[in-house]
Formats: structure tokens, sequence, C-alpha cells
């Protein structure tokens, strides 16, 4: 009987030379390292910064920790550097249409310069009123409108004054009233001694105070167009006045702008409604200890005439790279800010605020593709923005909010930005298949790989590149050796030999959390005993659920057996992913098998606990069956499998070789060594195929084996073809290495069945198998069975009772 051998123990984990990693160490990588390997996602960015036409929008796809981040924001920031500084972007007042903002652009630095020289020209208004109405020249001109209308006003009261005196009545004015008393002898009469007075000269002179009033209101009646003619000449001279002051000012800022049209017609606009605000606001002389008063005119006057400014930048910036990490409608493009005022909602352009894309216009513009797809109102606002180079303004979750209040329709301003969204594999290709739109505006798919190459440039480059974090982030060295465990832990991040982990933030999480143990032993130099502290110590935390496990296999409430044989049961070595923490834990599988036609029943799938790919797996054992033993006669029988003491869901093919096993088992009646777990998938050829988290299962098993003492019997069958992905811890390879833990790599069923058993399982000769093999076993109980279902059985003792 030929046996498979077990793996020594230099083929359980990748070698790591320490001469090359001190040479590392001693040389720096010569060149500048933002980002190790990658070349792929590397070439794609590139590409995409390079193409200005529309649509070359970029995905960068690939998980967490992968550095797609830090690759991107380099790289958009050395790209930057090339392009030329934005536009300013700030929006003014529309005094035609307070509703609709104008939206102006300007030069880098312009912007401030022209909200400055604004500030200072209210500053100077705000000063010069109303003390350029005390004047001399605008009084005299006052005084002269004032004494037109007293003229005209003392003629018609001097008419009424002499008529009254022909009548013997005298006109008196008191407080703005004008009254009318009898006169008799050259005096004027109180109101007794007018009722001595006989009647018919009481009855002269009530006519005639009718005749007066009468007279009165004729003189009067055009006093209304007196007032107002003299109010308009007033209003025009208080104009002329306010724009002689402000002619200087306004005439040494269009000079200044000449070059700017955007800015002369704003300051065009400014000049007309200037006149009209100064004659509102700046009218009346604030009283000399009341600066409260002169203040809020300047700030009503700031909020009506000065620039709202999105964005600025200063001569010379680069392009902005805007990273927005709360992707809503507002935060992307831009929100108003409504105030409440006696109960109603208020704005105005000075309220409108910068989003995202304000910011990033003209550079680039870095979200999360989830966050934007969670609402699909920014999903499509922003499709259309990139569809017509415009920022979209109107905030449709605003229109119910505010009501029938004031609402504005900023001026559009265009867009000039690279989107580029984070995001996975999964998401990436669910977007594709639902929205057409998004392959025309995201061209470029930048495909973070997970594993970088094991070559000697690369681990040059992660040497390097971790030296220079440990020295410039955490203020320590590293020495040779902690490099080393470094190395193999990303080895074993990428389960590969040859490969190491993309996740290159977790190498840096862990040599910062080493550095707490180093610096607990008050020394500036990480050792490898601090990574293994660090690795440990995580473990610890976040290790209770396995540790419950183990316990309670220990305790006997689940059972798992290590030592002796058994029929129909194997242990299967399973592998649990909770939160980041994945762990094995061995389970034991079971088998029966009896007459009937019900054929393989996945107990788990029965249950409603086994999903897709646990089902196809057990289904594939049927195939299995049928085509190694089932030529001459049908299958037919009833078993059952189940992963026994499994009370949650469980998915995956990688059971299935155990599940063969325990069939056979069951089919042949041989017992199975209880001493060894396995693990492996299997097609209907009986191929053992590969498996993930390979490591954490043998290292699942080997702890409970440890827990109840190495024989030196027990071991794991594992793939074949997982022999490339066997990073395993120290200790297992220490226990492999003393004969005391033993790891079968196997290739086909009969090999897994052969060192279970103790039996060789048997090749197919001549339409036969050898007797007293596994396979000739199970063929004779399967065709008895098949016998016993169909009756023949019973027809065919008959036949020999007769003879």
């Amino acid at each position: 009987m030929i046996k498979t051998k077990s793996l020594p123990a230099l083929k359980l984990a990748p070698e790591v030379s320490l001469t090359h990693v001190e040479s590392c160490m001693t040389n720096p990588y010569p060149e500048a390292l933002p980002f190790i390997g990658q070349q792929r996602a590397q070439t794609a960015m590139d590409f995409a910064l390079g193409m200005e036409l529309p649509g070359y929008n970029m995905y960068v796809m690939g998980e967490a920790a992968l550095g797609r981040f830090t690759m991107v924001k380099d790289k958009l920031e050395a790209h930057s550097k090339t392009r030329q500084t934005p536009k300013e972007w700030l929006y003014v007042n529309n005094y035609d249409d307070h509703r609709e903002p104008i939206a102006m652009f300007l030069n880098a630095g312009e912007s401030r310069q022209l909200s400055d020289d604004i500030d200072e020209l209210l500053d100077e208004v705000v000063d010069t009123f109303p003390a350029a109405f005390d004047n001399p020249g605008y009084q005299r001109k006052k005084k002269a409108i004032d004494r037109e209308f007293d003229k005209k006003y003392d003629a018609a009261m001097t008419g009424v004054d002499q008529l009254a005196a022909e009548k013997s009545v005298a006109m008196i004015e008191e407080n703005g009233m004008v009254l009318f008393s009898p006169v008799v002898e050259g005096k004027q009469l109180e109101d007794h001694e007018f009722a001595t007075l006989d009647e018919h000269v009481q009855a002269q002179f009530f006519t005639a105070i009718e005749e007066l009033e009468d007279a009165l209101n004729e003189a009067l009646i055009e006093l209304p167009r007196w007032k107002r003619e003299s109010s308009e000449q007033l209003r025009n001279l208080k104009k002329s006045t306010i724009e002689m002051a402000t002619k200087p000012l306004l005439k040494a800022l269009e000079h200044k702008y000449a070059a700017n049209l955007g800015v002369l017609r704003y300051l065009k606009d400014l000049k007309s409604e200037l006149v009209d605000a100064v004659l509102d606001w700046l009218d009346t002389p604030a009283s000399a200890e009341d600066k409260q008063e002169e203040f809020d005119s300047k700030g009503m006057l700031t909020d009506f005439f000065a620039p709202n400014i999105l964005v600025e930048y200063k001569e010379g910036d680069p392009a902005p790279v805007v990273y927005e990490p709360n992707p809503t409608f507002g935060n992307i493009f831009g929100k108003v800010e409504y105030a409440t005022s006696q109960g109603t909602l208020i704005t105005s352009y000075r309220s409108i605020q910068a989003g995202a894309l304000h910011r990033a216009n003209g550079g680039y513009l870095i979200m999360d593709a989830e966050k934007v797809l969670a609402n699909s109102q920014v999903w499509d606002g922003l499709k259309l923005s990139l569809k017509t180079k415009q920022i979209k303004a109107d905030l449709p979750y605003q229109d119910s909010s505010v009501g029938s209040s004031f609402t504005l329709r900023p001026q559009l301003i265009p867009l000039d930005v690279k989107i580029i969204l984070l995001g996975s594999r999964d998401l990436y290709y669910t977007i594709g298949e639902y929205d057409e739109e998004f392959g025309e505006l995201f061209r470029v798919l930048a495909d973070f790989d997970y594993y970088l190459p094991g070559s000697d440039k690369v681990q040059y480059q992660f040497i390097t590149k971790v030296a220079e974090y440990c020295q410039e982030t955490l203020q320590m060295s590293i020495s040779s050796m902690a490099m080393m465990r470094l190395l193999k832990f990303s080895y074993r991040q990428a389960e590969h030999q040859t490969k190491l982990s993309a996740r290159f933030a977790d190498v840096l999480e862990l040599v910062a959390e080493a550095s707490f143990y180093a610096r607990q032993d008050d020394v500036t130099e990480i050792e490898d005993t601090h990574i293994d502290e660090a690795i440990k110590g995580k473990q610890y935390r976040t290790g209770q659920i396995s540790e419950n496990m183990l316990d309670e296999v220990k305790e006997g409430h689940i059972l798992i057996e290590t030592e002796g044989k058994a029929i129909a049961k194997v242990n299967g070595l399973t592998v649990l992913h909770i939160g980041d923490t994945a762990f094995g834990t061995p389970a034991r599988i079971t088998a029966t098998v009896y007459a009937g036609s019900e054929g393989v029943v996945d107990v788990e799938r029965e249950a409603e606990l086994g999903k897709s790919i646990h089902s196809k797996g057990v289904m594939l054992l049927t195939g299995y069956l049928g085509n190694r033993y089932a030529q001459s006669f049908p299958l037919t029988l009833s078993a059952n499998i189940a992963i026994e003491q499994n009370y949650g869901f469980i998915d995956g093919d990688s059971a299935s070789l155990a599940e063969l096993c325990a069939l056979t088992s069951a089919i042949t009646h041989l017992p199975i060594k209880q001493t060894i777990a396995l693990t492996g998938s299997i097609n209907q050829h009986g191929e053992v195929q590969a498996i993930g988290g390979v490591n954490e299962k043998i290292e699942g098993f080997f702890k409970l084996c440890q827990l109840r003492g190495l024989t030196g019997e027990q071991g794991v069958i594992i793939p074949s073809s997982n022999c490339l992905n066997l990073v395993l811890e120290d200790e297992v390879i220490e226990a492999v290495e003393q004969g005391k833990f033993h790891i079968y790599p196997v290739a086909t069923v009969d090999e897994a069945l052969t060192l279970l058993m103790d039996v060789e399982a048997g090749e197919l000769v001549n339409g036969a198998y050898p007797e007293g093999s596994i396979n000739a076993m199970a063929l004779e109980r399967l065709a008895r069975i098949a016998l016993v279902v169909s009756g023949d059985e019973e027809e065919e003792k008959a036949e020999k009772e007769d003879a």
C-alpha cells in the first residue's frame, strides 16, 4: 500500500532570507515610494488623468486597506501641479430679479481683492452719509427748495388773512392747524364773550368764518402738489449729492477692473442701486451715542451689495483635489441657507454655500461610490451635472420644506471636473448592469489587485516603506528579525507562499501596535517579539468566541474525537469569519446509509441551514458514486449527511471531501481515524480541489489536539493544490518538524480514503477493483442495496435454495 507522505516543515511557510532583509535595510530603496506595486491600477490612473475628453472619469475598484485612497490622492496631487489654477467663482446680487443671483468668475486672488474693495467702498459710504448732507452747498439748495415751498404757502395764507381782517375775523395758526376767531373792537373774543353777542351778530360771524374756511381750502388746494414737487426736488438734490459723493469711489473701481467686463457690469448695476440704498437706509442722521444703528446700516449694505465668494485660490495654486467623505446632496451641489423672520423663511444670494463640485471645479473630486449611490437624487444629479457640464443647483429636497417661501434659482456654473469613485468589485459590476449611463461617464477602471508579487524588488520596497513609517511616524527603528516577521505576516494575509498581501495598511497597523509593546519595554527599536505580542494581543482581544468554542469541545459539549476510529464519522475543518477576524474550528460530519431510493439527502439543506454552494457540493457526491460504482446497476440508496451540532448557516463546498469519506465509511463499514481531520472540495471524478482558509483550518484542529495532548498520530488532510497557500504559525511548524503533527496533501479521493482507513482504495483494473479494497467493498455494498430495493435479492436466494 502506497501511503501519502506528510509535508516537511520547510513546505509549511515561505522562506524569507535574513541576509536579503538586512541588505535592504542597510541600503534603502533609491526611489521615492508613495505606494508599492499595483502597476495595472497605476497605468489606468495615468491614462484617466491624461485624457481630457468628457466621460473619462474613473472608478477605482478594490477592497479597503489596499491603499486605494493613498495612491489616488498622491497621483492626483502630483498631476494637479501640472494644471492651471482654476477660476474663482462668486455670486452677486441680481437687482432685476433677486431670485436669480448672477454667477461671476475671476482669476486667482481677485475675488478676495474685489470683496475687500467693495467692503472699503461701503465703509466710505457709511462714513460719508448722512454727514454729506451737512455740506453748505447742499444745505443752501435745500433751503432754497424749502423757501420756494414756504413762499407759495405764505402767499396763500396771506390772502386768506387779509380777507379775514376785512370780515373782522382773526386767523390763528397753532400746532399745524388754522383757526378763526371773531374780533370786536380790535379784540379776539373768547367763547364766553362770543356767547353774549346778539344772535344776529353771531350769525354774521358764523357766516364769515364759513366763507373764510372755504377760502382757505381754495387757497391750499395746491398744497399737496407743492409738497410733492418740493419732495421730488429734495430727492433729486439728495440723489445728485449721493452720485457726486460716490462717483469718484466707483470711478476708481471701474478703472481698476477695466479689463473685466463681468466686474464692470456688476459695478454699473451697483451704481444705481447704491443711490437708492443710501436714500432708504442712510438718509436719517444717526445719533452720536447710537453706534449700533450705524453697524446695522453697514450690515444691510453688505448683504445687498457685497459679493458672495464660493471658491478662492492663491495665484499659482495647483488644481484642487477634494475628498468628500459625506456626499449628501447639499455637500455635493451646494446649498442655500435660510433664516426665520416673523415666522417666514428668508434667504438671499449671500446664503448660497459652495458644494464639493464647486470646490473641485477645475480639478478632481474623490468620493466613495457606495455612499454616492445610497441616495438616488445625488447619483442622478451627479450624472446630470457631468452630462450638461454645469453644476446642478436646484435642491429637490427643499421644495417641500420651504413651501411657498422665497427661494433662489442661482445662475448655473460651468463644470470642469474629473470624478474618482472608490468602490468594491461587486458594486462596480452591479452599477454597470443596472445603469447604462455609468459606462459612458466612467470609462476608466483602476483595478486594485489583492496580491503583490513576492519578488526581491517588491520585498525591497516593502522593507523600505516599513522602515520609513517606523522612523517618520512612530519615531522608532525596527530590527531585521521584526521585518522578517512582518513579511511573513503579509504572506499570511495573502495566503500564498510567493505573494505578499496588497493590504499594506494592515502591515502598518500591526507595526504601530507593536510599537506600543516596545515602548512598554522602554526601548526604541521594534523587535520580532513585539510583533508577536501585537499579533497575540489582537487575537486575544477578538478571540473570545474561538476560545469559547474550544472550551465547549474540551468540556464535551461539542463532540469531537481526536483519538481512535469510528464508522461514518469524520472530523471536517471549517473556518468562521466574525468581524475582521477568522478562526478555524473542527466539526464532526456523520453519514448514514440504508436501503431505499431517496438518494443522498443533505440534512443542512433540508433544515434550511445549508446555502447554495454547500448544497451543490453534496449533490456532486451522487455524481461521484454513480460514476465510480454504478456502471452495471442503478445507483439506488438512501443516505443522510449532516454536520453535527451546527446551528448556524453554512456555505461553501470545502466539506464535500469529508462528507464523501463519511459516506464511504457508512457504505463499507470501514472505520475512519479520528486523529485526522480533513478539508477539500471534490468534483464528480474524485479529484480534490483547492479551498480557502486552509491555514486557519489547520491551526484550529492543531489547537484542539495540542489542548488534549499531541500524540504524533494527529494531523490534517488538505488538497495538494493548497500547499502553495500554507503560511502556518511557528508552533505548528515546530510540531510538524518534531513529528508530533502531520499535514497530508492529497490530489484524489482515493488518497484521502487510504489515509483515513489504512486500507488500499484500489485502482480499477479490467473493470474490477482489487478484492478487499475500499472501492471493491463499496461497489459490492451498493450493488447489494440496489438488489434489495428492486426485490431481486429475494428471488436470488430462492433460486439458490432450490438448487
